[in-house]
């Protein structure tokens, strides 16, 4: 095999040691993580008794250099800085990585991350084909929010949007029902039933889906005077109105004339004796974390697409209701337990390895995240465009994306990455999967260049005099992978400032070639 010659290509192979390096970090080897837990949590024990059933070894647990990159986006989505990564590091406590979680369950960016995710979920959008309208998708945005950042009890917050009344620029918990694009009531129930039943009733039989769409008969709307405010109320006078109706389960109920449906469905659905809501909101929980569900797809819950781990589900569903519905609880369960915290390297060859949750799953940045890390690590700031002009469309272009209220206002990097179009509420709407454009777009792209040649963060950095070239070169690696270089990679990237001696184009050229990398790019 030749040797490299050229300085640039010499720089690009780069790359080719991360693979090398990251299975020497996800093994646990670089900070001397113990390569054998005993399960501290129930969680651990019902996916190690299953996976011992199927003859399958668990990986080891995480590098601390993993474990801080990984739970920095899992939980807020956003990349640690590079005094963070240090910091963590050098934390010789055995309990750093649960102190860890528990700062990042009270960070602004936890609510602005997973405000995000329930926007996807609740369709929050100003125009075609949900047309919330920006006024609405504001003042929705907003109370998902501050649900989340109180940690609202996940059967009030369902509750709310499922029997409020009022404006929708006022009230913003109504925009539940005027985020649909079909308002009779079958669309209604079948909303409803995907959000927090995590099923699709439209494979109901016709008479079992009319059940249950009777629930919501008696949802009215009407036009106000101000400009696209709209109220929604509790209509008896409907012409759909229906004095009866079936649960999903078969018990059939009547109503009183002034009885609003919508109540008696909500007391129903956040009951402790409700199969379906305690298991879609604790299955959803672990397939954020974990990669996919314990039943998959998280909203396609039915008899014929049984847990894969039932034993693991139903003792999340019990933690979830013992925990009067504290999400953070749950989500804290799940990243202390040491299954959230193995490697993604796998032991097994067996294809039930994943499927049983032997390894953490590697999977591609979410677009919002990716775009807000390389905002983070260069400096540079996002532009953001609405296809349809309307206030409240300005949004400033230092504001991370991961905060956007409107599914409305993209970009072209949001387009290409798969942001989730919130049109339907389905999880398979955001479309995580890489593909060839948008590695070509990261490597060739004007846009990506000029982040890397405009960032002042980065010029600041290699024109700093007080620091060595290995300081600067290990603070890249600290904020772009959230470790130090390794020997092999340090030698390399020291030959080439020798070789290129003007400081914006090294920097620029480390930055290009670690960010090219699939151990940026991922999740891991």
């Amino acid at each position: 095999m030749m040797p490299v010659k050229s300085p640039s290509l010499k720089l690009f192979c780069l790359g080719s040691l991360h693979l090398a390096v990251a299975i020497a970090l996800f093994v646990g080897v670089a900070s001397g993580v113990p390569l054998v837990m005993a399960p501290q949590y129930k969680i651990d024990a019902s996916v190690l008794k299953k996976l011992q059933e199927l003859g399958i070894q668990p990986s080891d647990i995480c590098s601390d250099e993993v474990f801080v990159r990984r739970v920095y986006l899992d939980v807020i989505g956003t990349l640690p800085t590079a005094q963070e990564v240090r910091d963590f590091l050098a934390d010789k406590r055995a309990t750093k990585r649960e102190l860890l979680i528990d700062q990042l369950l009270t960070r602004n960016e936890f609510a602005d991350y997973w405000a995000m995710k329930w926007c996807d979920l609740l369709r929050v959008k100003s125009e075609f084909p949900i047309n919330l309208w920006p006024n609405a998708v504001q003042a929705y945005h907003r109370w998902i929010r501050t649900s989340i950042k109180s940690n609202m009890p996940y059967d009030r917050f369902a509750r709310e949007l499922l029997i409020s009344n009022g404006s929708n620029f006022r009230v913003p918990q109504v925009n539940f029902y005027r985020a649909v694009q079909n308002k009779t009531p079958k669309a209604l129930a079948q909303t409803v039933a995907l959000t927090f039943m995590g099923t699709r009733i439209e494979r109901w039989p016709e008479a079992k889906q009319e059940g249950m769409a009777a629930f919501f008969s008696q949802v009215g709307y009407k036009f106000t005077a101000e400009w696209k405010e709209e109220i929604i109320f509790f209509d008896p006078s409907s012409s759909n109105a229906q004095m009866s109706a079936t649960f999903p389960d078969g018990k059939a109920i009547e109503f009183a004339p002034d009885q609003d449906p919508r109540e008696v469905f909500a007391t129903w659905l956040v009951s402790p004796n409700n199969p379906w809501f305690s298991r879609c909101i604790a299955n959803r929980a672990w397939s954020w974390f974990m990669g996919h569900g314990i039943i998959d797809e998280p909203d396609d819950i039915r008899p014929d697409n049984p847990p894969v781990n039932p034993e693991l589900l139903a003792y999340l569903e019990s933690e979830l209701m013992a925990g009067r519905y504290d999400i953070k609880r749950i989500f804290a369960m799940i990243l202390k337990s040491k299954t959230y915290q193995r490697s993604c390297i796998p032991k097994s060859n067996k294809p039930e390895a994943e499927r049983n949750f032997a390894f953490y799953p590697v999977r591609r940045l979410e677009a919002e995240v990716l775009i807000d890390a390389l905002n983070q690590i260069t400096g540079a700031t996002e532009k953001y465009t609405s296809s349809i002009p309307e206030p409240f469309s300005y949004i400033p272009e230092n504001q991370r994306t991961i905060t956007l209220a409107d599914g409305s206002i993209s970009s072209p990097f949001l387009g290409l990455y798969g942001r989730s179009a919130r049109d339907t509420g389905l999880e398979r709407e955001r479309n995580n999967e890489p593909n060839a454009s948008q590695r070509l777009y990261l490597l060739n792209s004007s846009h990506i260049q000029h982040k890397l040649e405009k960032g002042d963060k980065l010029i600041a950095l290699f024109l700093e005099h007080k620091k060595s070239s290995r300081e600067k070169v290990d603070a890249l690696y600290l904020t772009i992978l959230s470790r130090y270089p390794t020997v092999e990679e340090a030698t390399v990237l020291s030959e080439y400032q020798q070789d290129v001696m003007e400081k914006r184009r090294v920097a620029k050229d480390i930055v290009w070639a670690l960010i090219n990398t699939a151990e940026f790019q991922c999740r891991h």
